[in-house]
């Protein structure tokens, strides 16, 4: 099957063709080898002596070796199809494979590491990626709809008691208002979704400047002060005042005003959250430390994807959106950010390179 395929194959046709042209090229020398020869012998010794017998060895010679490397360039033109084609059909086996049962399929490897290894092992990455994508994209359906169900279970309770109960006026006035506060909120999280899109497709920059991220990070710990002592912990800023770096403001601050607010929230009541700014070899960092529990370390490539969420009841308030965002704004500035242990507690860092520090 595989040889008939090899025969039929549009790499077995074009090996033909090469085939036919290198043997035009052969023959045409081989031509000229053998006139040039008889030339040569006849103008040594004449036309005295009966060269048909030297003539006819000539030929023969000159036929086997034409035949002989007919055969082989034949062989070799079908055993390199034969693996060309070989490896091919793995690909599209593959292929039909993962079209009927799924994206666990890979395709096999020689171990040749030759250049069809290289192809396989980057579709083989590929689908990987493929695989990995697709389980995100189902865990953030899955999330979506139990963050969803909650609050539209809760209005569609309160619509169908007010259905059924008198009119009243302060009641009505009431149910309207957490109707709207519900709303709001799964708006909100459509929006932060929305958001995070435009981040991700680079659809934000041509709002960047030069910027002081200590001044941003100084806004933020002023608006964040007051949530602090609500819950005894001390929230203070650190290191540079100067802090130079090209972005976008508006995103900087809402991803600095995460951090914090997640440092707030499940940082130790009564502890500490400190915000640190350095300028250091032309670029610059941003630490946001708290002495809460921290999070596993199992789960910190994790907790950078939508919806994700450390609580998987997901019954305490949020949407798991909000590292989501650092991580794209974060994207967006070539920033690497990186989860540290605090011991006890939790270090985010953002580390801004030297191109956006300009």
């Amino acid at each position: 099957m595989l040889l008939v395929k090899t025969l039929r194959s549009s790499t077995f046709r074009l090996a033909l063709i090469a085939i036919a042209a290198f043997g035009l090229i052969v023959a045409a020398i081989m031509a000229y080898v053998y006139f040039g020869t008889i030339a040569y012998v006849k103008s040594r010794v004449g036309d005295a002596g009966d060269h048909r017998g030297f003539t006819a060895m000539i030929e023969l010679a000159m036929a086997a070796v034409a035949v002989l490397m007919l055969v082989l360039a034949g062989l070799a033109a079908v055993l390199v199809t034969r693996r060309t084609v070989g490896r091919i059909e793995e690909i599209n086996a593959t292929s039909r494979a993962i079209m009927m049962s799924g994206l666990d399929q890979r395709i096999p490897l020689r171990g040749s590491h030759d250049e069809w290894d290289r192809v396989a092992e980057n579709l083989n990455q590929m689908l990987d990626r493929i695989e990995t994508l697709m389980g995100e994209v189902k865990q953030v359906s899955d999330n979506v709809a139990h963050d969803l169900r909650t609050p539209l279970t809760r209005m569609r309770g309160r619509l169908e008691k007010a259905y059924h109960a008198s009119r009243n006026g302060e009641a009505d006035a009431a149910l309207i208002g957490d109707t709207i506060a519900d709303l709001d909120a799964v708006l909100g999280m459509f929006a932060s979704i929305t958001r995070i899109s435009e981040i991700e497709t680079r659809a934000r920059r041509s709002a960047f400047r030069t910027l002081n991220l200590a001044g941003i990070a100084g806004e933020v710990v002023e608006l964040y002060d007051a949530a602090a002592e609500q819950v005894a912990t001390r929230l203070n800023l650190g290191g540079d005042r100067e802090v130079a770096i090209t972005g976008d403001r508006d995103l900087l601050f809402d991803a600095i005003a995460n951090l914090v607010d997640n440092a707030i929230k499940h940082g130790c009541k009564g502890g500490q959250v400190s915000v640190t700014c350095r300028s250091a070899d032309g670029g610059a960092t941003i630490a946001i430390a708290d002495d809460g529990p921290g999070i596993p370390t199992e789960e910190r490539d994790h907790v950078f994807k939508r919806l994700y969420r450390l609580e998987q009841s997901r019954y305490t308030p949020g949407n798991g959106l909000g590292l989501s965002l650092v991580a794209a704004v974060a994207g967006l500035h070539g920033a690497e950010i990186a989860l540290h242990d605090n011991v006890p507690g939790l270090t985010v860092r953002l580390s801004f390179p030297k191109t956006s520090a300009q």
